[in-house]
């Protein structure tokens, strides 16, 4: 994360960082999965940004209020991507319609342990709105258990807003708007490296949303910020420190297929399993299922 006037190069697949103040930083492109500009006085060059698309990093360029605002994403980087658009181009609307069952089923269960980990109450008869998801959600259970939720977790008066830019003194929905942000770049970017057309979507078709598919697959993943809000973010403006520590979201720890492993790659675990689905045009997604908050370690 940039968040001071910087100039940004690259020497020996290194990315080298020189802040105004004579400090530098140098990190190995390799391992880099996601940058965010945060700074509107970061100086960094066309050959820096092509390194680090065919790294597959997901590049984030944030406005004014230094909230994200676009991404730079990886073109054409599987090699069977047209296999896996006609995959996507030829799926069956009943089988979409049992994977936003499973989508849906699992962010409610996910909100529930939010609100279990944050010792709210309610959460058992939130969990149990789970059971009544029917394939589709065609009776919207999804947004039912939303109301809900919300209101059990940060109080009657919460009102839940998603506009970017949103007065940054609102600080629970800036704090939620600023993770989905960074959820849904993370899961773009490896849509767009397994092949995935990403506005190709399940369940939302909005034909001028470039990111059907990543809306889609956000959803289980959001109570990992929801509950990220309640514990860390405080005070009365979201300011610098709440984005930086935010921003690591994606090494925190999650469940994935009953194993330990970071969102980042969690992610990836669910995106390896849409494609067989896809593929197989039968089959379970490998979902998230959040736990208390912490860094995920590599043993």
């Amino acid at each position: 994360m940039i968040t001071h006037r910087s100039r940004i190069s690259s020497k020996n697949e290194q990315l080298q960082i020189v802040l105004d103040s004579g400090e530098h930083h140098s990190v190995p492109i390799e391992d880099i999965n996601s940058v965010m500009i945060e700074s509107e006085k970061v100086q960094i060059s066309s050959h820096v940004l092509q390194k680090l698309v065919l790294n597959g990093t997901v590049t984030f360029l944030c406005d004014r209020q230094h909230m994200p605002c676009g991404i730079l994403l990886p073109l054409n980087v599987h090699s069977r991507q047209l296999k896996i658009i006609n995959n996507q181009l030829s799926v069956k609307k009943p089988l979409n319609k049992r994977l936003w069952q499973q989508i849906v089923q699992q962010k409610i269960i996910n909100q529930a342990e939010c609100l279990r980990i944050c010792g709210k109450e309610g959460h058992l008869d939130l969990y149990n709105l789970h059971k009544k998801v029917q394939s589709g959600d065609v009776t919207y259970i999804e947004s039912q258990a939303a109301a809900k939720y919300f209101r059990l977790l940060y109080g009657d008066d919460f009102r839940r807003y998603n506009k970017r830019g949103y007065n940054n003194t609102d600080i629970i929905n800036s704090a939620l708007n600023y993770g989905y942000a960074i959820l849904r770049g993370a899961i773009a970017r490896t849509l767009v490296v397994y092949g995935f057309e990403p506005s190709l979507g399940i369940f939302h078709h909005n034909e001028t949303n470039r990111f059907n598919l990543a809306d889609d697959l956000i959803e289980p993943f959001r109570p990992v910020v929801d509950l990220f809000t309640f514990i860390h973010i405080k005070g009365d403006k979201f300011t610098s420190q709440h984005k930086q520590n935010l921003y690591g979201i994606l090494n925190y720890e999650i469940m994935s297929a009953n194993e330990k492993h970071s969102v980042i790659y969690s992610i990836e675990r669910m995106v390896k399993s849409l494609t067989a689905t896809y593929q197989n045009n039968c089959g379970q997604l490998n979902l998230p299922v959040i736990c208390p908050l912490k860094t995920h370690t590599f043993e």
